[in-house]
């Protein structure tokens, strides 16, 4: 499996991780008093938030792509629902 099909594969589970933490997790935490919803999707997020940037270095230097774009695509992996606009924009560039 090449370096930008495993990043792209972990920057969906880390969208998803994100979206559960944000809109699951909390709201379970302080309208329903459920900490421990936050303890572990935030503890699981945390996780696939560093395999995240590992992942973003390994495909970074496999794709040779430039300073900017990994920089972008970083800042994506900070804002809800934005690591799926990358997976679609690198699945989109990989099939031309």
């Amino acid at each position: 499996m090449s370096s930008l099909t495993l990043f792209r594969k972990v920057a969906v589970a880390e969208g998803i991780s994100y979206l559960l933490l944000l809109f699951v997790a909390m709201p379970l935490k302080y309208l329903a008093d459920m900490p421990l919803a936050v303890k572990y999707t935030g503890w699981a997020h945390g996780l696939l938030f560093v395999f995240y940037g590992v992942c973003l270095i390994m495909a970074w230097q496999e794709q040779k792509w430039k300073f900017g774009k990994a920089v972008l695509i970083f800042v994506a992996s900070l804002l809800p629902f934005a690591p799926f606009i990358v997976d679609k924009k690198l699945k989109d560039e990989r099939s031309k």
